[in-house]
């Protein structure tokens, strides 16, 4: 049996491998153009839902990178704040140790005039 396709006569009993395998792609390509199309929605509902997907899933990952950071950033306030505390409490304490330090300084010097004086005192005079 004998048909006509693109113009050149195809013998269906005895078809070539380049017919055959052109007619497979053929098939393929059809069936892959069918699966890759939406299905038609007069409403638009089923494009507004890829749309809606397809944003859900590119927003995902943006959002998830933004939690991320906020975490860290809670975690690097939290530490700075820990960080703040410690050395405020190293400030103050320097602090106390200064004006010990100071008190002690001045009792000594005071303790040490008044030896002064008495040992002058108990000195004899010169000549």
């Amino acid at each position: 049996m004998m048909i006509i396709r693109h113009g050149k006569p195809v013998d269906l009993d005895h078809p070539n491998e380049t017919e055959v395998e052109g007619e497979i792609r053929e098939f393929v390509r059809r069936d892959i153009t069918m699966l890759r199309r939406p299905p038609f929605d007069s409403t638009g509902e089923g494009t507004t839902n890829n749309v809606n997907s397809l944003v859900q899933r590119v927003t995902s990952s943006s959002v998830q990178e933004i939690d991320k950071l906020i975490a860290e950033l809670q975690a690097l306030r939290e530490a700075l704040q820990r960080e703040g505390d410690r050395v405020q409490r190293e400030v103050t304490g320097y602090a106390q140790l200064s004006q010990s330090a100071m008190a002690s300084t001045k009792v000594i010097a005071e303790g040490m005039a008044q030896w002064k004086s008495s040992f002058e005192n108990t000195r004899p005079p010169r000549s």
